[in-house]
């Protein structure tokens, strides 16, 4: 009988455990409960795209050498109607301050791209914080204060201790992109709209440059392809979700239930 009854204990615990790590196996918003539970680190990921039932994506524009296009692209987004957001390095806005005021003044989004375009990955803390409020503070002198609210990371390369550092110590949302143009690559203006058709979805964010060498036959195509297909075109800050919000582990940034 004695026997019997630790036999049933025994199964009890085992069943217990067996429970518990098919618990911990499950994710909650991407994430392993494990990795919650146990304490593990969890790698932080930037916004790639935005999880919406609206037909709806964001357009932007890194911009770090010449200008020489971006009135003309300036013009053309306002001709057709829609927003987008530029990200701007630092030594571009020294260079072109009343380029920086323009694209301000036609109402279109302006983010950080950092000061000299370097893998903020690499350097220190000191370095990283440097890099992200000297470029804020030249594009606030122009238009501005509290007006930068986003970053994208030169290369896209990033680690939890910039991400930390952009939000904690400057408020920045990260932004990566899901859609990229490949422009700077020399493709032909029709060979960047069908790469753009191929990939977008709702919620997608879209990676251009301002001075690659077909943008300006390539951005009216996509303008009036998307239009065509429904999409709504606008800047990152009206796309993704400004609060109540999660990222998981994709970089899909989602409404919490």
């Amino acid at each position: 009988m004695q026997l019997v009854v630790v036999r049933k204990r025994y199964l009890v615990v085992l069943g217990v455990f067996i429970i518990l790590a098919a618990i911990l196996t499950c994710n909650i918003y991407n994430t392993p409960i494990s990795a919650v539970y146990m304490g593990s680190n969890i790698r932080l990921v930037p916004i790639y795209n935005v999880d919406t039932e609206e037909k709806k994506v964001a357009i932007t524009f890194d911009s770090a050498w010449g200008a020489d296009k971006t009135k003309n692209i300036v013009d053309m987004i306002k001709k057709y109607n829609v927003n987008a957001t530029f990200f701007l390095v630092g030594f571009w806005v020294e260079d072109y301050p009343d380029m920086v005021q323009y694209i301000h003044d036609n109402g279109i989004e302006i983010g950080t791209h950092s000061n000299t375009h370097p893998d903020l990955t690499t350097l220190d803390d000191a370095t990283i914080k440097s890099e992200l409020s000297t470029s804020i503070n030249l594009i606030e002198d122009i238009i501005g204060k509290d007006s930068v609210n986003l970053f994208r990371a030169p290369y896209g390369a990033y680690n939890n201790r910039l991400l930390n550092i952009a939000e904690q110590d400057f408020g920045l949302k990260t932004i990566q992109w899901d859609v990229d143009t490949l422009d700077w690559k020399g493709l032909s203006g029709i060979e960047i709209c069908e790469r753009v058709m191929s990939k977008v979805k709702n919620g997608s964010i879209i990676l251009c440059h301002n001075n690659s060498d077909h943008i300006l036959d390539a951005l009216p195509l996509m303008l009036e392809r998307l239009t065509k297909a429904g999409y709504e075109i606008t800047s990152v800050g009206e796309l993704i979700y400004q609060q109540d919000y999660y990222i998981d582990n994709l970089g899909i940034q989602r409404k919490n239930s």
